[in-house]
């Protein structure tokens, strides 16, 4: 027995008697304060031991080179899901009921929230609702969705295994970073939803950079692939009109490196028609003439070096670099181009048949718990197999902090401010990770800069301080705008809805047959409470429980202590526990 399981059995003997002995109504508890000092013994950062880890299971992998997960996996294992017509790995955490819990009838799957990873679930042995949920006999999966934690793209298992190890060498160095006081920027990322320097560099505003050496033929090569695949349309991952602005966006940033010499005018012959082959369906001929149009470019610039003013005498470099930052560009949005809709029809499905497939529950249905973005990606499940007709083989579904329809959350506006698509061609991905971290210690020590900050994650007193710490360092990660943007329909008057805007995602809940528990919490400014309660009348009422946690004095619950507060074992899960267990 290692040490994690040894503690990990202990306490949930204790948690499943204070469960069945334990009348949960879904009534805010009164008569109840918390002490405004109360410090318990702070739970480790780094409080599960290195000794808990197995090897993975078979299901990850039959290579006997793939021996043991990453550092930063605290599940008993580790499994990953391909998903169809793609590279992409999703990674799934599992926990393995003790053998002493209660016998449950269906396995348990848990979404997080916005840009987060699975760390948010298990932030200690002290303080995880993912132990115990599996302490109360439930099989239970944390899903990381593309771009986030342990998922990764690769092709094969040797590839597999090292992107998920640096993943967890770059959440452990960031954090890291943060505790000695230096900037997360500067470490080394670049994989699964973490953005390298030179991505990070980028994504500041009129990034010029320092010069590279002029090559003539290099540079032709690489204005001519940008305007191909343009012309293309990135394969596809680009609209005619998204195309046009970006194309017209490089040409801008060019015109701007020959303003005020004799460059201009010659310039202006060219960038039209570059900007008229490039609105023409992509062939060989047209593929010869942008290669012509780019050597006309290149030359202009060459021949004209000499007579420019000395303030020009770098053109050649700057050109290059701007080329160069803008391939950066097109990579970008290339790797980060996927959508809220994107995990409804590809990854949650996925997810939920490769549990099946390992659990075989008698009746082929799951139970549900999604926090933030997961519990709203269950209500679109729930909405579209409504509008479908479809059976979505949920037995039961428990949201925390979500909804359909966020125009009274302020806060959230602010986090989520991408609602131009043109802004997307400027920022393809937002390092919401990076960004956290680099404010962190200004949230949380004098002057206390951002200090709002933290009072969006949790309320006064809920979260240890070093727990809140982990959460910030290593649960969140880089964002797609095209995510960002589909997100902010839920501040329209339709509330959230498709990558279409055909559908509105709260039409259709009115249909479902699946028990709901929608839990808000009384300080979340996030997803306020009003917000939780307007989504669960969609619902037909014998289906649907609303749930409040908070008290007018005292405690409170804002957007992260119903996972990870103070209180949370012993007023949030034990409810979540008897909801569940009147369906399993």
């Amino acid at each position: 027995m290692t040490t994690l399981q040894f503690h990990s059995q202990s306490r949930f003997e204790s948690d499943i008697r204070f469960a069945s002995s334990t009348s949960c109504s879904f009534r805010p508890r009164r008569n109840f304060t918390l002490p405004r000092r109360f410090r318990p013994r702070p739970p480790s950062l780094h409080s599960h031991s290195s000794t808990s880890l197995r090897p993975l299971p078979r299901a990850f992998s039959n290579d006997p080179a793939v021996t043991e997960k990453p550092s930063i996996c605290t599940a008993d294992e580790l499994h990953y899901v391909p998903l169809p017509n793609s590279d992409w790995r999703l990674a799934l955490w599992r926990y393995h009921p003790p053998p002493q819990a209660l016998p449950r009838n269906h396995p348990l799957l848990l979404l997080s929230g916005l840009g987060t990873n699975a760390i948010g679930y298990d932030l200690s042995p002290e303080s995880s609702f993912a132990r115990y949920m599996s302490g109360q006999g439930f099989d239970t999966w944390i899903l990381e969705f593309r771009g986030a934690g342990l998922s990764v793209q690769a092709s094969n298992l040797k590839e597999l295994k090292q992107s998920a190890d640096a993943v967890s060498e770059q959440i452990e160095a960031i954090a890291k970073s943060v505790a000695n006081e230096v900037s997360p920027q500067k470490q080394p990322t670049g994989v699964s939803g973490y953005l390298s320097d030179s991505e990070f560099y980028f994504l500041r505003e009129d990034s010029i950079g320092i010069g590279t050496a002029w090559d003539e033929a290099k540079l032709v090569a690489e204005l001519t692939e940008i305007f191909m695949r343009l012309s293309e349309r990135l394969s596809g991952f680009l609209s005619e009109s998204q195309s046009r602005l970006i194309s017209t966006k490089l040409l801008d940033q060019i015109s701007k490196l020959l303003e005020d010499s004799q460059l201009s005018e010659r310039f202006e012959e060219v960038r039209i028609k570059l900007a008229n082959v490039l609105e023409k369906q992509q062939n060989s001929v047209i593929a010869s003439q942008i290669r012509d149009l780019s050597q006309r470019l290149v030359n202009i610039i060459e021949g004209g070096q000499r007579s420019v003013s000395p303030q020009f005498i770098d053109i050649q470099e700057r050109l290059s670099s701007t080329i160069e930052d803008f391939q950066k560009q097109l990579d970008l949005i290339v790797k980060y181009d996927w959508d809220f809709d994107h995990y409804l029809e590809e990854d949650v499905p996925a997810a939920m048949e490769y549990i099946r497939a390992q659990t075989k529950p008698k009746d082929g249905k799951l139970l549900a718990i999604g926090h933030s973005m997961g519990g709203i990606l269950l209500y679109a499940m729930l909405s579209r197999c409504g509008s479908e007709g479809r059976e979505p083989r949920l037995k039961a579904v428990v949201t925390m902090a979500s909804a359909l329809d966020y125009r009274c959350s302020k806060p959230l506006k602010v986090l989520l401010p991408l609602a131009d698509p043109a802004q997307a061609l400027n920022v393809p991905a937002v390092p919401f990770g990076t960004l956290l971290a680099a404010a962190y210690p200004l949230a949380s020590r004098p002057p206390y800069v951002l200090g709002r900050l933290n009072d969006l994650i949790s309320a006064e007193d809920m979260m240890h301080p070093e727990l809140l710490e982990k959460l910030v360092l290593n649960n969140f990660c880089t964002i797609p705008t095209k995510l960002i943007m589909q997100l902010t329909s839920a501040f329209g008057d339709k509330g959230l809805c498709n990558r279409s805007g055909k559908l509105s995602y709260r039409d259709h809940l009115n249909k479902s047959n699946v028990p709901v528990l929608a839990i808000a919490g009384d300080q979340d400014l996030i997803c306020p409470p009003e917000a939780v309660e307007e989504t669960a009348k969609l619902f037909p009422e014998n289906l649907v429980t609303y749930k409040l946690f908070g008290e007018p004095h005292g405690p409170h619950y804002a957007h992260y202590d119903l996972v990870g507060g103070r209180l949370a074992m012993e007023q949030v899960y034990p409810c979540i526990v008897q909801f569940l267990s009147q369906y399993d």
